[in-house]
């Protein structure tokens, strides 16, 4: 009798329990966001787009379940696209440019879709590739972002069992990168459900940009079924970096499926919008629709990407959206989606909300002007039309821009020109060409100079460089006189004391070198070698452009005094031991109480 009572009781605490999930979950009212971005990706990447050559389910159920647009564009390159899904505003207008030396730093009085959605009582998660600023108030924690684990700038040089940033801190990831991001992303959404608070949940992965590293599983997948279908431009194809690639969406899309087995599990998903683009054209030629063009580029394959969203019971199930939709819309379309609303006399939003085209009747997107731009690669859409550095291309009857119309439409032609130079002159004009690092907040004390954004200043005759072509994920390097010199610049918020450290390998002893800020100074002497080898890297292509990855030994210099305002910090060589003065990883400014 005993046992049966005791089993009674506890079948009812279980059903009880489970009554006050139930209730809760229908107690949230504003729907979790779960916004997961490519990197590098083309719009043929997916099997959804007709790519016979990779298998990814679930990334296509999102869009069988949900909208898929015929035409999403975006940047075509990676940091000024985050800047503006972040803001709703051209990344120009966000003060991104470029994609390092501090081009790609997002202006601190913008307003994020994180610092909205938070103000709304959002938890808020950022797990993957951010790119718009290192140091904080740049950093996500600065932006909106509650929790951030992943990697700060661009390009990386490792993708298993490497060094990555959480919420400030240097910490070791585990396992391959995408595999381990999503692992924390899930463990996001599940302290999320527990607190039973809505989320945004920002899953920017990092691949598949370069280098090309995937796991075996995924490999050897794509591998044993070949590729069968090519790009446009065969002879520059290399078959190895297409099945990488391939493989490495492969396994995105593994992790899709790893997120949206959760939100299953946790009964989420009639709750949760899910979406799905990438920041760029692909980076490799493979095949993509057989469209122009590829990252960097303002061609549609450059710019056109795959973008898919599913919100069950709101968002018809297979829905085409027609039309131009972009990047900038995002912030417009998921605040009203969200019912929060963005802040009078707050900055001008460039993007549309999408919502009438995604709930309403209307399976189109409204036309209009879309300028797209990035190293004078520029581009502006109306409807079926394409104006591209002088050229004029119809897209309903040439997608694959074959043919010039610019001189049978000269009145279209001159039109979309004269719009874009009139843009370009407005959203460019307030650019920064050079962006002081900030230096001192008390929320996070430490300030790392990371060696990409540095400044070199090689002597006439001498070497100093980064040890790759891509600053991002590279150290300085080549360093071989006592006249060229590093510096960054520096914005100090709070006066004080300051511990200085440099993070340096060197084969020698004895180096030594002075660090001024100013009229403040210090001298540090490197007393003991560190030389360590590369860290190996099992990269399926050879690398052109990242550096590989090493260990860099933090020395401490000693205590600085400095000043409150903006300067330039340079760090000067005086003797070298040695043919060449040590790498340099970083400098470091820790704050002190």
């Amino acid at each position: 009798m005993k046992n049966s009572r005791y089993t009674v009781a506890v079948l009812f605490v279980v059903l009880f329990k489970a009554m006050l999930f139930h209730e809760s979950a229908n107690a949230q009212t504003r729907p979790n966001i779960v916004l997961i971005l490519a990197d590098d990706q083309g719009w043929g990447d997916l099997s959804i787009n007709g790519n016979t050559n990779v298998r990814t389910p679930h990334i296509d159920k999102i869009g069988k379940e949900g909208a898929r647009f015929d035409r999403f564009y975006v940047s075509p390159l990676c940091a000024p696209t985050r800047a503006g899904l972040l803001t709703g505003r051209y990344h120009y207008r966000a003060g991104v440019w470029g994609v390092s030396n501090s081009r790609e730093f997002m202006n601190l009085n913008e307003a994020t879709l994180a610092d909205l959605l938070k103000k709304a009582g959002y938890a808020t998660g950022c797990f993957g590739k951010w790119h718009n600023g290192s140091q904080y108030p740049y950093h996500p924690n600065g932006r909106g972002f509650d929790e951030f684990y992943g990697m700060l700038s661009g390009h990386y040089a490792n993708y298993f069992n490497t060094t990555v940033d959480y919420n400030g801190e240097p910490v070791k990831s585990k396992g391959y990168i995408t595999d381990d991001l999503t692992d924390k992303a899930i463990d996001f959404i599940e302290k999320s459900r527990k607190a039973n608070k809505p989320f945004l949940c920002y899953l920017p992965y990092n691949t598949p940009h370069s280098p090309f590293q995937v796991p075996d599983e995924n490999y050897n997948r794509v591998k044993a079924r070949g590729i069968r279908q090519l790009s446009h431009n065969k002879g520059e194809e290399d078959e190895e970096t297409t099945i990488s690639a391939l493989a490495m969406s492969e396994n995105i899309d593994d992790n899709v499926g790893r997120v949206l087995k959760k939100l299953d599990e946790l009964q989420l998903t009639s709750n949760t919008i899910v979406i799905y683009l990438s920041d760029n054209g692909p980076n490799s030629w493979r095949w993509n629709g057989d469209m122009k063009g590829r990252k960097g580029v303002n061609g549609e394959g450059g710019v056109r990407v795959p973008f898919l969203i599913r919100w069950p019971g709101m968002i018809p199930a297979g829905k085409l959206v027609k039309g131009n939709a972009a990047y900038i819309d995002l912030l417009p379309t998921l605040t009203e989606l969200a019912g929060v609303s963005t802040p009078k006399g707050g900055k001008p939003l460039d993007g549309i909300s999408l919502k009438p085209a995604l709930l309403g009747a209307t399976s189109e997107v409204p036309e209009r002007l879309l300028f797209l731009s990035i190293n004078k690669n520029n581009s502006v859409r109306k409807g079926h039309f394409l104006y591209q550095n002088n050229a004029l291309y119809d897209l309903a009857a040439d997608s694959t821009q074959q043919t010039n119309i610019a001189s049978k439409h000269p009145a279209v032609t001159d039109s979309l020109r004269t719009a874009f130079d009139k843009w370009y002159a407005e959203v460019y004009k307030n650019i920064d060409s050079a962006r002081s690092i900030p230096v001192g907040y008390r929320q996070f004390p430490k300030t790392v100079l990371p060696s990409q954004d540095a400044i070199l200043h090689p002597s006439s005759n001498g070497t100093l460089s980064y040890s790759a072509s891509a600053p991002n994920s590279s150290w300085i390097a080549n360093w071989a006189d006592t006249v060229s010199y590093a510096s960054w610049h520096v914005d100090v918020h709070t006066p004080g004391k300051y511990q200085v450290n440099v993070r340096y390998t060197s084969p020698e002893s004895g180096d030594t070198f002075i660090i001024t800020l100013g009229k403040s100074h210090i001298s540090g002497t490197i007393s003991e070698a560190f030389d360590p080898p590369l860290i190996p890297s099992p990269d399926r292509v050879k690398r052109t452009a990242e550096s590989y990855e090493k260990e860099f030994r933090t020395m401490k210099v000693g205590e600085l005094q400095l000043s409150k305002g903006k300067g330039e910090l340079k760090l000067i060589a005086r003797k070298l031991m040695a043919d060449k003065f040590a790498d340099i990883g970083a400098v470091e400014l820790v704050l002190l109480k």
